[in-house]
């Protein structure tokens, strides 16, 4: 007669499939069977990658999908360490994840030293939390993970698995689940003051983050915007949170110095600025201290503490963003502002800062993509200098219409994290957006694509070159070196691991290409030759 109890590994799979996981990545070891069966007799199905860094980001596009955690599992060891990079990224891009390795028991650890290591001692810098799992335990762990992974600001959670608790039959415990916290919103003198500022101000911006994803508060958002008529500038990862058309939307900032030359002069003419969910570990130095509290006002509402010494602020509300919004705008009225109209002069000038109608190159590559590809499209960029003309060019209509590393970096991320969103979205367009370096870094998961029939399409631009790093170089007058490497057929490579390929060098090509691939019944690689100082003047 079979046991009915569950075994540590069910308990902790069921709280994973509870907080809406559908699917995990990773490549197995034989100290993470159980984890696998468990997961897959839970409803969560595994998917095997070619690599535990990339199964990571495939994770993660999932999770911008559907919104529950991404689920990352590793065997002992190499296995585990493999997932060290997008584990660090997670933490530092805000992505919940939980992180599952499996381990030997203690007991066997005291004589035996193959492949053994603290994997707890290695995940702690770069989680919100590492546990090893009990058998008593699991469920509580299991909850306390989620729970951690999910509370502002998400991130990473570890948890490592000894092979026998795994196994273990559990009986006689009850099931506990953290209660949601309520919702805090700001009162009192601060509150009343902020109201005054927001009435007296005639010059205000708001700069719009990547809190405000984890929100519901879009609508609030809009309508606290518009009836005060705000203009304003979103990170990367928010993009979209308003569509980029809307016409206070000066699209996005954070990482290039062209505009940020346009952008950071209009935010040190406003006499109010509203940070807005704002998380500044997508910004670079160009935003640090872009604005002086001594002569601007300046509120600052976030999910945590802005600790970061960043910027300033002369309000700080650690509150619902959007519940905040909605008592600063209460009996608030309506005033005019920027009687210059110095915000859609530096729309404007943006427009033509990154313009469209390139002939060829890197800025017409991604005009043309976003021209043939439909509206719903959805997008992944790897880390490059290609990314910084993207995350200012492609508009988003909707919150995570692009999904990038923007605050880690990592290159070799587009793939995969495409790879994950059409799994996730099948009937939703999916492109990405790599170097041929950063492609030539997960070549090994277009196999994954095909056998996961997700039919993304592959952009590759190719130009044999670290380009940003080379254009760096030539900027500091240094001598070319490290940056360069051999032009590949990355249309070969992609008809070699089952999918369509095309290489393209002009936009004509590019659009047959793209209209083929939306039609084709298997991912597709289009390979875009460029000139490596396409991107020089334009990011």
């Amino acid at each position: 007669m079979p046991n009915p109890s569950p075994r540590a590994a069910d308990l902790l799979a069921r709280r994973l499939y509870e907080a809406g996981c559908r699917h995990a990545f990773g490549m197995p070891g034989g100290e993470v069977l159980t984890l696998v069966d468990a997961l897959e007799q839970a409803g969560i199905t595994f998917h095997l990658a070619k690599h535990e860094n990339a199964a990571g980001f495939m994770a993660e596009g999932v999770h911008h999908a559907d919104g529950a955690p991404a689920i990352l599992v590793g065997t002992l060891g190499p296995g585990a360490m493999n997932g060290i990079n997008v584990v660090a990224n997670a933490l530092q891009d805000r992505v919940p994840m939980i992180v599952l390795s499996g381990c030997v028991d203690e007991d066997e650890a005291l004589t035996y030293t193959h492949q053994v290591m603290d994997h707890q001692a290695v995940f702690r810098p770069i989680t919100k939390g590492s546990f090893r799992l009990t058998a008593k335990g699991a469920d509580i762990i299991a909850d306390k993970a989620v729970s951690l992974a999910m509370q502002p600001r998400p991130g990473p959670v570890h948890i490592d698995v000894p092979i026998s608790v795994a196994d273990t039959r559990v009986t006689g415990v009850p099931l506990r689940r953290l209660a949601p916290a309520a919702r805090v919103v700001p009162q009192g003198a601060k509150l009343a003051q902020a109201r005054e500022w927001l009435a007296d101000s005639k010059r205000p911006i708001a700069i719009v983050g990547l809190d405000l994803l984890a929100e519901t508060s879009a609508c609030v958002l809009r309508a606290f915007l518009e009836h005060y008529q705000i203009p304003f500038v979103t990170t990367y990862k928010a993009k979209g949170i308003l569509p980029e058309d809307h016409p206070l939307c000066l699209g996005g900032a954070g990482l290039s110095p062209l505009a940020d030359k346009h952008l950071l002069p209009l935010v040190e003419q406003a006499d109010l600025i509203l940070c807005l969910g704002y998380d500044p570990i997508e910004m670079r130095p160009g935003w640090r201290e872009a604005w002086d509290p001594s002569k601007q006002r300046v509120i600052d509402i976030a999910t945590v503490p802005n600790d970061h010494y960043m910027h300033q602020a002369s309000l700080n509300f650690v509150a619902h963003v959007g519940e905040t919004l909605e008592v600063l705008a209460k009996g608030n009225a309506a005033r005019a502002v920027w009687s210059g109209d110095e915000p859609q002069a530096t729309k404007a000038a943006l427009t033509q800062a990154f313009p469209e109608d390139d002939d060829w190159g890197p800025a017409a590559v991604i005009a043309e993509t976003r021209d043939v590809m439909p509206p719903e499209t959805l997008a992944t960029a790897d880390s490059g200098a290609h990314r910084i003309l993207l995350s200012q060019m492609w508009n988003c209509t909707e919150p995570r219409g692009l999904i990038q590393s923007s605050a880690l970096c990592t290159m070799g991320c587009a793939v995969p994290m495409a790879i994950g969103r059409k799994l996730a979205q099948p009937d939703r367009p999916v492109v990405s957006f790599s170097g041929d370096a950063g492609l030539l870094m997960v070549a090994g998961e277009l196999a994954t694509a095909a056998e996961l029939d997700t039919r993304a399409i592959f952009i590759v631009f190719v130009d044999a070159s670290l380009a940003l790093i080379e254009l760096k170089q030539r900027q500091r007058q240094m001598t070319n070196r490290g940056v360069d490497f051999s032009r590949h057929d990355f249309a070969a490579m992609g008809r070699a691991f089952g999918g369509a390929g095309h290489t393209v060098r002009n936009r004509t090509e590019l659009r047959a290409a793209l209209e083929q691939a939306q039609q084709a019944d298997t991912f597709t690689v289009i390979a875009a030759e460029i000139e490596r100082e396409g991107y020089d003047g334009r990011i």
